[in-house]
């Protein structure tokens, strides 16, 4: 649970109607103490599969199990005072069935006390979202770019280049609307497409790779701040080089053991007279 019950966090109802006013800010969170440093300036915080290759090393994030979302969603509620919380429906664990969905998002909520999940798909995916909705889980969708289904589609790529795309992606967009989710992230989608999608849509988009029109933003934080430089995406403003930073320190660290400069007598413990 929060680590500061008495304050109140933004509920999905509050996001779904920030639609059309200031833009929603969100970012990742996989940890407490990151969870700390971002709740005082997004709206929303994402933990987001994407911890499998920003955290573990993973190629793609196909690999994130249950366990691991509701894990480190325990991690960020633990640090969070003010936004509101999403986490992620890793792969496998909502595709089978939509009872088999509503069983896994049971667990995220119940053990993690987030606000909602957050499932890859679109037209084909509608309908598990309603069953969910309708049972009192607060769903984002995602469309676009699905990360999870990488392996099907050829790569990270844009998408929304060709009349099957273009025309796909639009039908998605329809379905999500009406599946009863309170937004929905909008990945890797062709500007003008993007744009479209968020003034036919009801419910508030979250852009990542897509437009400055959508009405918020997401990016994966330990993108923004130099942390993870293992690819850059095209859509990534990096806000700060921490990676670099970080390895500075370290080897200063490294040299002052070495050389025995470290620790100094200030470091020390004298005994007691």
């Amino acid at each position: 649970m929060s680590a500061v019950g008495s304050h109140k966090r933004l509920t999905p109802a509050r996001i779904s109607s920030m639609k059309g006013g200031k833009p929603i800010v969100c970012l990742t969170a996989y940890t407490t103490p990151m969870a700390r440093l971002l709740d005082e300036h997004c709206d929303l915080l994402l933990v987001g599969d994407s911890l499998g290759m920003v955290l573990y090393g993973m190629e793609t994030t196909i690999g994130v199990t249950l366990d691991m979302m509701i894990a480190h969603g325990k991690a960020v509620m633990r640090g969070v005072a003010k936004a509101c919380v999403v986490v992620d429906m890793p792969f496998g664990s909502y595709q089978e069935s939509k009872e088999t969905a509503f069983r896994n998002a049971v667990r995220i909520l119940q053990e993690t006390g987030c606000d909602a999940v957050k499932l890859e798909g679109g037209e084909e995916m509608a309908e598990t979202i309603a069953f969910l909705t309708k049972r009192g889980i607060p769903v984002m969708g995602h469309i676009g770019l699905m990360p999870q289904q990488v392996q099907t589609a050829g790569g990270y790529r844009s998408v929304g280049h060709s009349e099957h795309e273009t025309s796909k992606i639009r039908r998605d967009a329809h379905a999500i609307g009406g599946s009863g989710a309170f937004a929905v992230v909008i990945e890797g989608t062709v500007e003008p497409l993007a744009r479209e999608m968020t003034s036919a849509m009801h419910i508030p988009t979250i852009g990542i790779g897509a437009s400055a029109a959508c009405d918020g933003q997401v990016l994966v934080s330990d993108d923004i701040l130099g942390l993870f430089n293992d690819f850059t995406p095209r859509f990534v403003k990096r806000y700060d080089e921490l990676g670099k930073r970080v390895a500075d320190a370290v080897a200063a660290y490294a040299e002052d053991v070495r050389s025995r400069k470290f620790p100094a007598a200030d470091h020390t413990f004298k005994r007691r007279p």
